[in-house]
């Protein structure tokens, strides 16, 4: 029995062995919602869903030839970025992607710091990071991260309105307490919020990396961008609510 054909995203991602986190739980999360995931090594990692030992970096080089030879054979228009070595190779990576294909949408999952504890990129420029936000369709900080991209301001919410005149901010809530988990999409002066009950067992290792890439996954399919990531979130909560376990399972679409 032959399937219909299934839309193409590219995760841009670092290597995780336990598959909780980075690439493969970006191509899980794609295969899931019934789009075809392609995957480009940005990292190979040492970690499991607990402990994080080190990280090989991929060669800019490297990265770039992967990309080239899967666009050479696959139309591919929306891409989610995951773990990099430095910001600025992000935005000469992201200024050729879209000399490749101006119509990309890319959404960014900024990737500064392990769950574990290891940091990638302890300081942000403030003119580099306003130079990316302006290339994405949307970036997914938790608010740990919304900090660290936008150190200037008082609050996660506050710097999120200010990096909303860029590009879409999806604020990620599972950091904070509380009955429930919300997470808030800025869009250019407004906010839509989706939320759920907070699970008394809901860590999950990845879980951040499995919503950024649901919400690409919607995209993918010609969702809005409110309704997709009101869908990520249902899809990401069903994950979190799989097991009891550090690593969560995926359903199937």
């Amino acid at each position: 029995m032959s399937q219909s054909f299934r839309p193409y995203a590219l995760s841009i991602a670092g290597f995780d062995p336990s598959a909780g986190a980075g690439l493969l739980a970006d191509v899980k999360t794609f295969e899931g919602h019934g789009v075809y995931g392609l995957g480009v090594c940005t990292a190979l990692t040492v970690q499991n869903d607990v402990s994080f030992e080190r990280v090989n970096w991929v060669p800019a080089a490297e990265i770039r030839e992967q990309i080239r030879v899967l666009f050479a054979r696959f139309k591919v228009d929306f891409i989610k970025v995951g773990l990099v070595e430095s910001l600025p190779q992000l935005l000469e990576l992201v200024g050729w992607l879209k000399m490749q294909n101006p119509k990309l949408q890319i959404v960014w999952d900024p990737v500064l710091k392990a769950s574990a504890g290891y940091e990638f990129h302890r300081r942000t420029d403030r003119q580099l990071m306003q130079a990316l936000c302006a290339e994405m369709a949307l970036v997914t900080p938790n608010k740990p991260e919304m900090l660290r991209m936008w150190p200037s301001e008082a609050s996660a919410e506050v710097a999120a309105q200010v990096v909303s005149n860029f590009c879409p901010v999806l604020l990620k809530g599972g950091h904070d307490t509380g009955e429930l988990s919300t997470d808030v999409l800025y869009t250019r002066g407004k906010w839509d919020s989706f939320s759920v009950a907070r699970l008394a067992h809901g860590e999950k290792h990845g879980s951040g990396c499995v919503l950024s890439a649901a919400v690409l996954a919607n995209l993918a399919k010609g969702e809005t961008l409110v309704d997709a990531c009101e869908a990520a979130k249902d899809y990401t909560t069903e994950f979190l609510a799989s097991n009891d376990t550090l690593l969560g399972y995926h359903s199937k679409s």
